[in-house]
This record gives C-alpha cells, sequence and structure tokens, in this order.
C-alpha cells in the first residue's frame, strides 16, 4: 500500500492530478467529502461528478473518513481521498473550533491498515496572506497540522502549481 498526497492551491489542478493517478486501475474508489451546504457548492459538486470517470465507485462521506475506508470494497484497486480541507471544514462546522478532532485521529489510524493505494487531495492554504479573523487562522492552522501529519506518512508528496504536479517527496517502496 502506497500513500500519495497531492497539496496545491485552490484550482491549481489537484484532483486533476489525482484522477489521472488512478487512471490505470479497474477498480476505483472516490471518497467525496463536500457536502451541498448551498446552491454554489451543490453546482460545484455535480460538475465534480460529471469530470469523473463513471467508472469510480463514489462514497459521499462528509464525516467519517475512517469509516469511509474500512468499509471499501476488498476488490478496491485504488481510493482517491478529495478532499481533507473541505473535511477539516465539516468537522469545524459539526464540532466547533475546539480540536482534537477525533475523526482525524481515527482517519490516520486507518491510513495505516489500507491495503490498497490511496491517494489524498488536501489544500495548501498557508502560501497567502494571514487570515484577518481567529476563526480563519484557526482552520489554516489546522490545516497545515493536517496537511504536516498526512505528508509524513505519505510515500509520494506532490505539489500541485498551475496545473504542473511536482514531485517534493518520493520514498515510494
Amino acid at each position: 500500500m502506497t500513500i500519495t498526497f497531492i497539496t496545491g492551491g485552490a484550482k491549481s489542478g489537484k484532483s486533476r492530478h489525482a484522477l489521472e493517478l488512478a487512471d490505470g486501475h479497474r477498480r476505483k474508489v472516490f471518497i467525496a467529502t463536500a457536502e451541498p451546504i448551498d446552491e454554489e457548492m451543490a453546482h460545484r459538486i455535480e460538475r465534480h461528478r460529471t469530470e469523473r470517470d463513471p467508472s469510480y465507485v463514489t462514497v459521499e462521506e462528509p464525516y467519517r473518513l475512517a469509516h469511509a475506508l474500512r468499509e471499501l470494497p476488498t476488490d478496491t484497486e485504488v481510493v482517491v481521498i478529495d478532499c481533507l480541507t473541505v473535511w477539516l471544514g465539516n468537522l469545524m462546522h459539526r464540532h466547533g473550533n475546539a480540536p482534537p478532532y477525533l475523526e482525524v485521529d481515527a482517519f490516520i489510524e486507518a491510513l495505516h491498515w489500507v491495503t490498497c493505494p490511496v491517494i489524498i487531495v488536501s489544500n495548501e492554504l498557508g502560501l497567502g496572506i494571514v487570515p484577518e479573523n481567529e476563526l480563519a487562522r484557526q482552520f489554516r492552522d489546522l490545516a497545515g497540522s493536517l496537511n504536516q501529519q498526512i505528508a509524513r506518512l505519505a510515500h509520494q508528496v506532490v505539489l500541485v502549481v498551475s496545473g504542473i504536479p511536482m514531485t517534493i517527496k518520493d520514498t515510494q517502496p
């Protein structure tokens, strides 16, 4: 099992790159973390669905990523998780801004038990201006910490900039 972690800015091509990496597999699972909380988000989710190869089994799981990983079909050849920052926002919305979130620890633990390659997408939030409010700064900091934890576990880390994937870590077995 290998973990590939893909990060980058908004609309940088992260999701497209993740799907390209999974293309060579026949039995693919896509774990989507977004919830249609408003009309714009519903349109965004629908656009992502239409861009995705219909051969994916799609699991919509906005909170319990560890559970979704434990419930993967046994014949899964690759799983794509898109995306951790949306998931983290869901957790903050559900539990308030009082981490630690038990779901994060459970997810990281579950990654150790997945038997197929895992491709994880997340936004890099720490390259821009410091947010003006406390909640936004806390979200940025939590996302940065989560990204660091996943990057340490990952065999490969890819930063996508303007549609160009750049490998910044490669320790694949």
